[in-house]
């Protein structure tokens, strides 16, 4: 079974709805990093705070074809077709070799990909 990391950015305020939408699409378990967009316009500063956008990277380890599913969800809920609209941006990093995932999702994961055959 081939491996793609999935990696979902979107705003912290999206952080449960984007895991409950790649749970509900096949995805098990997810690593999540907080960090902030600074994107290429000035910052906007408010009473001498600069405004920076908290952001939420979700890290799914998948199969190839889960992924798809998992991606395609993801881009739906999120609008991420419409780049003036949405904050959010997902991609998938291929992966050689992994070790270390659970047994049990690596079982959840061979049910899901026969679902999608």
């Amino acid at each position: 079974m081939k491996f793609t990391t999935l990696v979902t950015i979107v705003p912290d305020i999206h952080e449960e709805r984007a895991i409950e939408v790649a749970k509900l699409s096949g995805a098990g378990s997810v690593t999540i990093l907080k960090g902030k967009h600074i994107g290429l316009k000035e910052k906007k500063i408010f009473f001498g705070l600069t405004l920076e956008e908290n952001v939420t990277v979700l890290i799914f380890i998948l199969p190839v074809k889960l992924s798809i599913r998992v991606m395609r969800a993801l881009k739906s809920e999120f609008n991420m077709n419409n780049h003036k609209e949405s904050n959010a941006i997902a991609f998938n990093i291929p992966i050689g070799h992994v070790v270390g995932i659970d047994k049990e999702e690596l079982h959840s994961f061979e049910k899901d990909i026969e679902t999608i055959l």
